[in-house]
């Protein structure tokens, strides 16, 4: 299952400072069937050329729309009953905290175009072993 498609999906979201405030900011989401376990976000505040990348697991993007989940540094959960549609994101860099605020229908669209490539339990036979193994032994 060989496909070069990528699909990519920028989003607005809120960088949540408070109760009171929030900032927006754009969430832009990247997913390539090469890497097929891997979501990479990059966010970029209003009116900033600065961009914070991040990489997340496909997994976790997935099962964060239903439950909590992740331990460490990304940790996402859906809004409680009285904050519904929200999906929120917890960044933890060495230098702080960042808490993201996404519509979650957003997230779930993205999310399904990439299971449309690739459906979820068969990322393995995207992955190419000999190109994996000659990155490892480059790497190490």
């Amino acid at each position: 299952m060989k496909s070069v498609r990528t699909v990519i999906q920028g989003l607005p979201v809120q960088l949540v400072v408070s109760q009171e405030m929030s900032l927006p900011m754009c969430m832009r989401l990247r997913y390539e069937p090469s890497d097929p376990y891997a979501v990479r976000v990059a966010f970029t505040a209003e009116g900033s050329d600065e961009t914070v990348e991040w990489i997340f697991g496909r997994d976790l993007l997935i099962d964060g729309l239903k439950g909590p989940v992740g331990e460490g540094d990304v940790q996402i959960w859906p809004a409680s009953d009285r904050d519904r549609g929200a999906l929120y994101i917890i960044l933890k860099p060495p230098d702080g905290v960042a808490l993201i605020r996404a519509t979650a229908q957003d997230i779930k669209r993205f999310v399904h175009e990439t299971e449309a490539l690739v459906p979820r339990g068969s990322e393995s036979e995207c992955v190419d072993p000999d190109a994996l193994r000659k990155h490892l032994l480059a790497e190490g």
